[in-house]
């Protein structure tokens, strides 16, 4: 039995919403915003509930073991730039924190994951074919949400699903011969991470009758703001402590599973880094063959103080600016200051 969601407050575990609502103009925004979060969780509830006893386990794992809801977030604060929070931005947050969802359970089977928000990944419980129909299941119920509100929303919906399956196809097949493997990386990235979180800013455009001039910056804004985010995952998919991660740390890498440090670790030509790099590729190597993932705890610890994992950092906060500065064409207030307080906080969430 996996712990009950804590509700729309989650955010807090990173110190997200506190930093975001920072100031007195945004902090006003709080209590509004909370509020629709605690509509989006009823929404969700609502859709995820399915007759079928193995469907409604299944699709109701995930959501029940916690999550920071983010992309909710986003939705309702930007929806502040037009009527405000409606049911069409409820539904909208849903839809898209199904799709979220849904990829959670495709990725864990790719990425061959033991572990999802502190417990065992859906595949490991119920077998790669379920946890896949299981996404499957989430993206139709998301479509069906979206199709309630009419071509422009199913648009959205059509075209950020395009954009994360093409995403999660790159990163299996990886880059090809001549490809900048960091650029290749940094545009995964973009279109797994980066697309959906611009979905969401962007749906609280769309569904609040806002100035539709504000949807292109929400599109620069939410890629590059989703791209730091995930910079900011590499980093910490290197943490010793796996409290603050939820998986065994450096779960990634010991997949084979390409991250920015490592990425950035074999750029570097200084025989140290070439040894390491050397280390980190023998050990996944000799995991692939069933040797016990631990032979890695060493070298994934040198990487964590290496200065690849501080040149991924500094990339985070280089995205994260310029999310901010895709913001000019917003009007000075609450709402631009807390989507700033946004860019900033996922690429620092040290606090």
């Amino acid at each position: 039995m996996t712990p009950s969601a804590p509700g729309p407050r989650i955010a807090r575990k990173l110190g997200l919403t506190d930093r975001v609502f920072a100031g007195p103009r945004s902090r006003r925004l709080l209590a509004t915003v909370e509020k629709g979060l605690a509509r989006v969780d009823a929404n969700l509830e609502k859709e995820l509930r399915v007759t079928d006893a193995l469907a409604d386990a299944t699709s109701r794992y995930l959501y029940d073991a916690g999550g920071k809801r983010i992309r909710p977030m986003l939705a309702l604060l930007t929806s502040q730039l037009g009527d405000g929070i409606s049911d069409a931005v409820v539904d909208g947050a849903t839809a898209l924190e199904l799709t979220h969802l849904g990829s959670l359970y495709h990725d864990d089977v790719m990425d061959e994951a033991d572990r999802r928000r502190g417990v065992p990944a859906a595949h490991a419980v119920w077998g790669n074919s379920v946890a896949i129909l299981t996404g499957d299941l989430l993206f139709s119920r998301a479509s069906q949400i979206m199709a309630r509100h009419g071509d422009r929303a199913m648009r959205l919906q059509a075209d950020t699903f395009e954009r994360l399956v093409l995403g999660q196809m790159h990163e299996t097949v990886g880059p090809h011969e001549g490809d900048d493997a960091v650029a290749f990386y940094l545009q995964v990235l973009s279109d797994k991470t980066g697309s959906l979180i611009a979905a969401a800013a962007q749906a609280g455009v769309i569904f609040s009758n806002a100035d539709p001039a504000y949807e292109p910056a929400m599109v620069v804004f939410g890629e590059k703001a989703g791209v730091a985010f995930q910079l900011l995952d590499d980093v910490i998919d290197l943490s010793a402590d796996p409290d603050e991660t939820g998986k065994v740390p450096g779960t990634d890498l010991r997949a084979g599973v390409p991250t920015m440090p490592y990425l950035l670790l074999g750029q570097r030509t200084d025989a140290a880094s070439v040894d390491l790099r050397e280390r980190i590729d023998a050990g996944v190597r000799r995991i692939s063959d069933g040797a016990d993932a631990g032979i890695l705890d060493g070298p994934l610890a040198e990487l964590r103080e290496h200065g690849a994992t501080q040149a991924t950092l500094d990339l985070a906060n280089a995205w994260s600016s310029d999310a901010i500065a895709a913001l000019a064409p917003l009007p000075d207030g609450p709402v631009r200051e807390a989507l700033t307080r946004f860019a900033q906080a996922v690429a620092d969430r040290s606090s």
